[in-house]
């Protein structure tokens, strides 16, 4: 059983300074070829072949054989286990033309029959040592497959292209000397962007310079890379961007028709302690609209200028229509919501998905502006709602086109902190650039904390339905065209709801907490949702203080169908 202490391992982030081979087990948080390469089921809606489902990042399957009326005989299918619980199972799955690929702790990648869950191949990534000494270790979010090959960004700082058919390793290219990077690396699957892959390591927590990179998806050849931290002694002053973190650590949106990646950046850092780096911090904590081909910027908007709060902006980037206008809907860590005009940036709305927000006033809904900001006093205690890990943590939401709704998961804690000054030089790998002498999450005050799952209007923040959770949802959001919504809470408990009413229709317990991608698609001739179990991720390490049943969860890792007989 996993028990996690978030207020004394932060204590000793900030006060011993020393690097903990614990991190590595227990705090697991915190493409240019001659022809386009497309996702293999890009157009077969029984395949689940991106990252959000999509090239909208919606979340949402077509399929609707499973539904509203036969939801309730839902039934273990198969379950696969890959092995190593380290960190539990963060990753979305990918599902092509009846075979499954996922990643599991260490970046071991699985190829598996779809209908059946038998192991056609698996790849054990070999990792540079340095892997296990680094604050982000263990845990990978997912794999891209296209061009019969399938992609795994790792831990080392590299992305691999493996045969599809075998998991042979055809090439490898190393994008970052994590050592040298004051142990970036990278955690989440790259973007699959024509013939371009588009990976953003982590590093927004991380004493270094972040940079987005764009490789050849054939060769594996670095195309180009762009600067998250602006060149520009009025956003940076003196020599700080050599330590202003800013990496965009979780997948971008590809927008074909314009070729064009959207990819939210990291926090600036030091995360609390903004007097040495006074200024707005371009490019950290905002949307970035990018060209695929050369990753020239096309347009951004900062959602968090001077980030002094650790709301950084790398969440899903939700594309829709409506009255003629081509949208994008962008959720905040800090609890707000962004709605723009996705050709060119321009703000429809800013709305809060949440309801304890002190960091500001408000956010002006027309310009984006911060109106009344708190910001913490180095050395002294500053109560700030909500928490570090935002108003939600990075596990995505679903969009559905017929009720028009969103569907996301948030929670209502706050903490206190104490900003204080630190030698960037003097931190080991294993610890980030933090900016603190203490932190506590707490609930907020006069209130208990709170767990959310919520349907709302995309267009307004109008919340049509929610239900309560004991804990916060971890897992990322599926939506179906049979009128479903399904989610997992950390307890274990996998439910699905009706999306127009949120009526609970069926749950089942796996046994430990959902913190990945659950996705829907087809193989022989039936519907499977998949949900990967088994809780992991430096969320699970910080939330107890304000969740304290938390502490009582199991760790696990096990890959679960479910289908209808």
């Amino acid at each position: 059983m996993f028990r996690f202490d978030a207020e004394n391992k932060v204590r000793r982030l900030a006060h011993r300074r020393r690097a903990s081979t614990a991190i590595a087990t227990v705090l697991t948080f915190f493409g240019l070829s001659t022809v386009v390469i497309a996702a293999d089921g890009a157009n077969k809606p029984g395949d689940w072949p991106l990252y959000h489902g999509n090239s909208k990042s919606w979340r949402y399957s077509e399929l609707d054989q499973i539904n509203k009326t036969n939801v309730k005989r839902l039934k273990v299918a198969w379950i696969h286990q890959p092995g190593d619980i380290t960190g539990g199972l963060q990753a979305t799955p990918i599902v092509i033309d009846g075979v499954l690929y996922y990643v599991s702790a260490n970046n071991k990648v699985q190829a598996l029959d779809a209908a059946s869950g038998k192991e056609l191949w698996r790849y054990e990534t070999k990792l540079d040592p340095v892997a296990s000494e680094v604050f982000f270790s263990v845990s990978s979010r997912g794999v891209a497959v296209a061009g019969g090959k399938v992609y795994v960004s790792t831990l080392d700082g590299r992305v691999i292209a493996l045969d599809q058919k075998t998991g042979k390793e055809l090439w490898a290219t190393q994008l970052i000397d994590v050592r040298r990077k004051k142990g970036a690396n990278f955690t989440s699957p790259p973007t699959l962007a024509g013939t371009v892959l588009v990976a953003g390591p982590t590093g927004g927590d991380i004493a270094q310079r972040g940079q987005i990179y764009g490789i050849d998806a054939e060769t594996g050849k670095k195309l180009w890379e762009f600067d998250t931290i602006r060149n520009d002694q009025a956003s940076w002053p003196g020599n700080s961007g050599d330590t202003g973190g800013g990496s965009a650590w979780l997948p971008g949106t590809y927008d074909a028709e314009t070729d064009t990646v959207y990819i939210g950046t990291g926090n600036p850092a030091p995360d609390y302690y903004g007097d040495d780096r006074k200024g707005d911090n371009l490019y950290t904590s905002s949307l970035l609209a990018l060209d695929a081909k050369t990753g020239k910027l096309k347009w951004h908007h900062q959602e968090i200028p001077h980030d002094v709060w650790d709301f950084d902006s790398p969440y899903e980037s939700i594309l829709f229509e409506r009255d003629g206008k081509k949208l994008l809907l962008h959720p905040n860590k800090s609890g707000y919501a962004f709605l723009y005009e996705r050709n060119n940036g321009k703000i429809v709305n800013v709305w809060p998905y949440i309801e304890n927000i002190n960091f500001v006033e408000k956010i002006d809904p027309t310009t984006g502006e911060l109106i009344g900001r708190n910001e913490p006093v180095a050395g002294k205690e500053s109560y700030i709602c909500p928490t570090l890990l935002g108003g939600r943590s990075w596990n995505p939401g679903a969009f559905n086109p017929t009720t028009s709704l969103w569907y996301t998961n948030r929670f209502e804690a706050c903490n206190t902190v104490v900003a204080g000054k630190s030698d960037p030089e003097k931190l080991p790998l294993a610890q980030l650039y933090f900016g603190v002498d203490s932190f506590k999450m707490s609930a907020p005050r006069g209130k208990e904390a709170s767990a959310w799952l919520d349907a709302i209007d995309p267009m307004t923040g109008k919340k049509k339905w929610s239900v309560r959770y004991s804990m916060p949802g971890l897992g990322g959001v599926l939506a179906t065209a049979g009128g479903l919504v399904f989610n997992g809470d950390i307890t274990g408990v996998i439910s699905a709801y009706d999306a127009d009413k949120g009526d609970v229709l069926w749950n089942f317990y796996a046994g430990s907490g959902v913190r990945g991608g659950i996705v829907s698609y087809s193989a022989g001739g039936k519907q499977y949702v998949v949900v990967p179990t088994g809780l992991g991720s430096h969320a699970v390490d910080f939330l107890p203080a304000a969740f304290p049943d938390l502490r009582k969860v199991n760790g696990g890792s096990a890959l679960i169908a479910f289908t209808v007989d």
